[in-house]
C-alpha cells in the first residue's frame, strides 16, 4: 500500500510539473488612450497618445507569452486596436476590427487577451487529471513559437492618422537558437508618412466623397529631421558593437526606402520569419511591413544619419534621424547622405529585384508555418485560386475603393458576432464577391459587407492584380502566407512556373507594384473571421477589404475558442443569450 502511494505521489508531482511548464508567462499592460498635441512635421495637431506617448508604449515579449492589454478609452469616440501580424490562433475575438469586435465606447475600458504564438503543435502536454487513483496525462493542441517584429494601431475611422500605434517585439525563447549573435541593443523604428490635418478632419474628407490627397511629409518615431538641423541623437551606439533595428512602415499611404549613412544593412528577419542574411545598401519598406536589420558600428566615432525617403511618387519626401557614436565629436566625414535607389522615383525594376533576393532561412531553428504537415509548401495541391483586383469607383457621386466589384461596408453589428449568434443572414450574405473578377467589376461596385466563405484547412492561392498606376500593399490577419512571386503585367496560370516554391519568405504583408501582380499561398487552418485588407488606410476605410469566414465543421475548442464572457455586445446581438459553447479538445 505504501509503495502504491509513493507511485501515486511521484506521478502527481510529475503531473503538476507538466502543468507548470505548460503555463506560459503573462504580461499585463494598462493603457490610457487620450488626445494630445503631436507635431511630427513641426505643425501641432491633435493626436492620439497612449499613456501620454507617441509613438505608443513598446510591447516587448517572448514567444508564447500571454498578453493582457487593458485599454481605457478617454477619447470622445469609439476605439479599437489590432495587432498587425500577430497570428492569434483560434481567436479572432481579439482581432480588434469593426467586423470582429464591438468598439470600446468613450469613457469605458476593455482588456484584450491574446497569446503571441502561431502554429499548431499537437504533441505538447497540456493538462493532467486525477481519476480513480491514476494520473491521466491529457494531450491537447497547443501552438509553436511566433517571433519577429510587428506593430499595433487603432482601427476605428482614420485614427491611425492621429497616432496610437507602437512596436511589438517578440523574442525567441532561450531554448530556441537564433541564427545570429545577440545584439548589444535593439531599437524600435516606426517610420511612415504623415498628414498635418487631424484624423477627424481626414475622416470627414473621406465621408464627403473626396480623397485625403498626398501626405505632408514622413517621420521617424514621430519626429522630422533635416541634415544639419541640429536634431538630438535618436540612437546611441558604441564602436565595434552590433545593433538590431526593427523597422516598421506605419504610414497611411507611401512606400519608403531606408538606409544608414556609411553603414551596411544585414537583413535578418521579416514579419516573423528569419531570412537569409543578405547585405543591402538600402531597403524598400511598404505600408504595413516590418523588417529587422543588423548594423555594426564599424566607422569612426561621429554622428551618422538614418535616412527615410518616399518611393514611387512624383514628389519626393524625406527625413533623417541621428545615430551618435559614444564619444562622437560631430557630423560624419564619411561622405554625403546616401541617395535613394539608382532609378527614377517611379521605376519599379530595382525594387522587384530586391524582393526576389529575399529568401526564407530554412536552417533557422525558430518556428515555421507547417501547412498540412509539410514544410514543402510547393508540393501541396492548390484547392482554390482567388484573384483580387483593386479598383477606384464613384458610387452615388462619392469616392469608394473595392475588390472585384464589391466595396466593403461595416454595420452596427460586427460580422463575427452575427455569425456566432446565428443571425448572420440578417446582417450579411456570403460570397457577394467573385473569385474571378470580370472587366465590368472594375467599372461598377456594389456596397455590401464582403465575406468570403472559406473551407477549413484548404490550401489557397491568392493573386493580387493591380491595374492602377499607384502601388498597393495588402495584409492578411490571422495567417502568414508564402510570398511566392511579384512581377509586372497580368497574371495567368502559366505564370506559376515563375513561383518560388522552395524558400519564399513566410510573411503577412505583400506589395503589388503599379500594373503588376503578386501571388501568395497559405493554408486556411485558423478558424475564425479574418480580414484581408489594403494597408492604405484611405482605401481600407472606403471599402478595399474583405473577410475570410473560416468555420470548423467540428465546432470544437480544438479549432476555435469560445467568446469570452466579458466580450462587449452591440447591434442586434446585444442582449441575446450566449450560444451553446464549443466543447472538446
Amino acid at each position: 500500500m505504501e509503495s502504491k502511494n509513493k507511485i501515486f505521489t511521484v506521478l502527481l508531482q510529475l503531473c503538476l510539473f507538466a502543468v507548470v511548464i505548460a503555463e506560459d508567462p503573462y504580461l499585463f499592460y494598462d493603457w490610457k488612450v487620450t488626445y494630445g498635441d503631436v507635431s511630427p512635421l513641426g505643425v501641432a495637431t491633435k493626436g492620439i497618445l497612449i499613456n501620454g506617448e507617441f509613438p505608443g508604449p513598446k510591447i516587448n515579449c517572448t514567444s508564447n507569452n500571454n498578453i493582457y492589454v487593458n485599454v481605457f478609452n478617454e477619447l470622445d469616440e469609439p476605439l479599437l486596436f489590432t495587432w498587425n501580424g500577430i497570428q492569434q490562433r483560434k481567436n479572432s475575438w481579439q482581432d480588434g476590427l469593426p467586423a470582429t469586435n464591438c468598439p470600446i465606447p468613450p469613457g469605458k475600458n476593455w482588456t484584450y487577451k491574446f497569446q503571441v504564438c502561431a502554429f499548431h503543435d499537437p504533441w505538447r502536454v497540456g493538462e493532467c487529471k486525477i481519476h480513480g487513483g491514476w494520473v491521466i496525462f491529457g494531450w491537447v493542441s497547443q501552438v509553436k513559437d511566433q517571433i519577429g517584429s510587428f506593430f499595433y494601431f487603432p482601427t476605428t475611422g482614420l485614427q491611425r492618422a492621429g497616432g496610437g500605434m507602437g512596436m511589438m517585439q517578440v523574442h525567441s525563447r532561450d531554448l530556441i537558437p537564433v541564427p545570429f549573435d545577440r545584439p548589444a541593443d535593439e531599437f524600435a523604428v516606426l517610420v511612415g508618412d504623415w498628414y498635418n490635418k487631424g484624423h477627424k478632419t481626414l475622416k470627414s474628407i473621406l465621408d464627403s466623397g473626396r480623397s485625403i490627397g498626398f501626405p505632408d511629409g514622413v517621420h521617424i518615431n514621430g519626429k522630422f529631421g533635416k541634415v544639419g538641423g541640429g536634431s538630438p541623437p535618436m540612437f546611441t551606439v558604441e564602436k565595434g558593437k552590433t545593433y538590431r533595428y526593427r523597422v516598421c512602415n506605419v504610414g497611411m499611404r507611401l512606400s519608403v526606402n531606408f538606409r544608414i549613412q556609411g553603414h551596411d544593412l544585414k537583413l535578418v528577419e521579416m514579419e516573423g520569419s528569419h531570412t537569409v542574411q543578405n547585405v543591402y545598401d538600402s531597403l524598400d519598406l511598404h505600408v504595413g511591413q516590418c523588417m529587422s536589420v543588423l548594423i555594426t558600428a564599424d566607422q569612426a566615432p561621429a554622428d551618422y544619419h538614418f535616412v527615410v525617403s518616399s518611393r514611387f511618387t512624383k514628389k519626393a519626401l524625406s527625413t533623417v534621424a541621428v545615430i551618435r557614436y559614444s564619444g562622437s565629436k560631430g557630423s560624419s566625414d564619411s561622405g554625403a547622405i546616401p541617395p535613394p535607389p539608382p532609378e527614377n522615383s517611379r521605376g519599379i525594376a530595382w525594387s522587384i529585384n530586391q524582393f526576389r533576393s529575399f529568401r526564407w532561412n530554412l536552417t533557422a531553428s525558430a518556428a515555421r508555418p507547417n501547412p498540412q504537415g509539410s514544410y514543402h509548401y510547393g508540393k501541396i495541391n492548390i484547392t482554390r485560386t482567388i484573384k483580387v483586383v483593386n479598383a477606384r469607383y464613384q458610387v452615388n457621386g462619392k469616392l469608394r475603393f473595392g475588390i472585384n466589384g464589391v466595396s466593403h461596408v461595416d454595420g452596427e453589428t460586427p460580422l463575427k458576432l452575427a455569425e456566432y449568434f446565428g443571425v448572420g443572414d440578417k446582417v450579411f450574405k456570403y460570397d457577394v464577391m467573385k473569385d474571378e473578377p470580370t472587366g465590368q467589376d472594375e467599372q461598377k461596385a456594389s456596397l455590401a459587407p464582403n465575406v468570403v466563405n472559406a473551407t477549413f484547412r484548404n490550401f489557397v492561392e491568392i493573386v493580387f492584380e493591380n491595374h492602377e498606376r499607384t502601388i498597393q500593399t495588402w495584409h492578411l490577419d490571422g495567417y502568414a502566407f508564402f510570398a511566392v512571386a511579384v512581377e509586372p503585367g497580368r497574371w495567368s496560370p502559366e505564370k506559376r512556373k515563375n513561383y518560388n516554391l522552395e524558400d519564399a519568405v513566410s510573411r503577412h504583408t505583400i506589395q503589388v507594384y503599379p500594373n503588376s501582380w503578386a501571388a501568395v499561398m497559405t493554408t486556411l487552418d485558423n478558424a475564425g473571421l479574418w480580414n484581408l485588407r489594403s494597408e492604405m488606410r484611405e482605401r481600407a476605410y472606403l471599402g478595399q477589404q474583405f473577410y475570410f469566414s473560416v468555420l470548423s465543421p467540428a465546432r470544437s475548442l480544438r479549432d476555435e475558442y469560445n467568446i469570452l464572457p466579458d466580450q462587449p455586445l452591440c447591434g442586434i446581438v446585444k442582449g441575446l443569450p450566449l450560444p451553446m459553447p464549443y466543447s472538446g479538445a
